[in-house]
């Protein structure tokens, strides 16, 4: 109450002489919070309150800067000190409520493709040196998420010997197909959740943690997501289109489908391991509990991919001896 407190204060230094309606937005999985103002003649702004005991408002404004070849929000006034922004209004309308809204399988690929349009500009826009590097230390960090978070946390187990290499060797064929991908502008979390509906073109959110590095990585996260599921085949429908249009923009993308796909996957199976940690830290650590059921979904991924692929099957072996060989139900409290 005391930061909504301050932020209005702040509001009404910002925007002297007009008189606003403050309402909740949107809260995301890390400390910031989103509101929005409306004003007496029905404009409106996004308000991000960030605390800066808990984060910087900083990372997020240099890359707002770097990513303006996308439909990014504008900004309007920031205050680093205080944790506070005020931000272009994408409206109510997140991708992944429309998904929900119509099913149609060719609503879906109309609204993705425009989505990987977008994302084809980012990574067109692309610069060395701009942004740290999602390299081989990062990819490792993050993949231990699984082991610290979902094995410990929600299974409550440790890896014995055995289990141990099993995951090693995971790791052993897993990092060197990541790390010789080309890299570009990554998003890091470019999914439905964090794209908006506008009458142009898709609005991109939550880019604050973008990093320079494999040109799958964001596809990966758009089509293999959290909240929705689409079929194998849709999946791989929309990947050729994505590597047809990436190739025509001269992006640096493998000259045959095949390695890219295998990319792709392999890449995906870094970001589903992550994400089971993250989303089990979220949980343990956090207490937000939204996030926990998706869980399932990520290991189902994991073991389809796994199974795909004689190279990894120290993983399937591995998630075989910790969770099953049968898909698990989304939603399922384990």
């Amino acid at each position: 109450m005391q930061r909504e407190t301050q932020l209005k204060n702040w509001l009404a230094e910002c925007y002297p002489d007009q008189t606003l309606a403050l309402s909740f937005a949107a809260a995301d999985a890390d400390f910031r919070r989103y509101f929005r103002a409306t004003f007496d003649n029905g404009d409106s702004v996004i308000c991000m309150d960030a605390p800066p005991d808990k984060m910087s408002i900083e990372p997020y404004i240099k890359v707002q800067q770097l990513f303006q070849a996308v439909n990014v929000p504008t900004i309007y006034h920031t205050d680093v000190a205080q944790g506070f922004m005020t931000l272009q209004d994408f409206g109510h309308t997140p991708y992944l409520a429309a998904l929900e809204h119509d099913s149609r399988p060719e609503v879906h690929k109309a609204l993705l493709l425009e989505a990987i349009d977008e994302l084809v500009l980012l990574q067109q826009s692309s610069k060395p040196g701009r942004l740290p590097e999602y390299d081989e230390a990062v990819l490792l960090r993050e993949l231990q998420l699984f082991p610290d978070w979902f094995v410990a946390k929600e299974l409550n187990k440790s890896l014995n010997f055995k289990q141990k290499q099993l995951w090693q060797q995971t790791l052993d064929v897993l990092i060197p197909v990541l790390t010789v991908q080309s890299s570009v502008y990554v998003h890091r979390d470019f999914i439905v959740r964090n794209l908006m509906l506008t009458p142009s073109r898709p609005g991109v959110l939550d880019f604050q943690d973008a990093l320079y590095g494999p040109i799958s990585y964001d596809l990966v996260s758009l089509l293999r997501d959290a909240f929705i599921e689409w079929n194998e085949e849709f999946v791989l429908d929309l990947v050729i289109r994505y590597w047809e249009k990436a190739r025509a923009a001269n992006l640096p993308v493998p000259a045959e489908f095949d390695t890219f796909y295998r990319d792709f996957e392999w890449m995906g199976v870094q970001r589903h391991l992550k994400v089971a940690g993250i989303f089990a830290r979220l949980y343990y650590r956090d207490g937000k509990d939204k996030y926990r059921g998706e869980i399932p979904r990520f290991l189902n991924y994991l073991r389809k991919t796994a199974r795909r692929y004689g190279a990894l099957a120290p993983l399937y072996a591995l998630l075989v001896e910790l969770v099953g060989d049968e898909d698990l139900q989304t939603g399922y409290t384990f």
